[in-house]
């Protein structure tokens, strides 16, 4: 299966909730844009900084867990044993 063709039709309920996340993420970084354009404490931007991988984290440890439930056990019914793999892969990247 090619990665370029794969989608995932997503619940109105559940793609809000994820852009809604990825909204404040985006606010959060653009205030420690704006921190270091004003040239504010190195600690203060670290935390948040900090703040902003932990909201990271926390987006996909709940997209990881929405698509084992959805995209995973799909291709699993459908016999698409190569998904494994593929998960395999995308974890050891986000415990990098």
């Amino acid at each position: 299966m090619s990665e370029c063709c794969k989608k995932t039709v997503r619940p109105e309920q559940e793609r809000k909730k994820l852009l809604n996340r990825l909204s404040r993420i985006e606010g959060q970084i653009r205030g420690i844009k704006n921190m270091v354009e004003t040239d504010s404490y190195c600690n203060d931007i670290l935390i948040q900084s900090a703040a902003v991988t932990a909201a990271m984290n926390a987006f996909n440890r709940e997209l990881i867990a929405s698509h084992m439930r959805t995209c995973v056990a799909k291709d699993l019914r459908e016999g698409h044993d190569d998904v494994i793999e593929e998960l395999a892969q995308t974890l050891q990247k986000l415990m990098k």
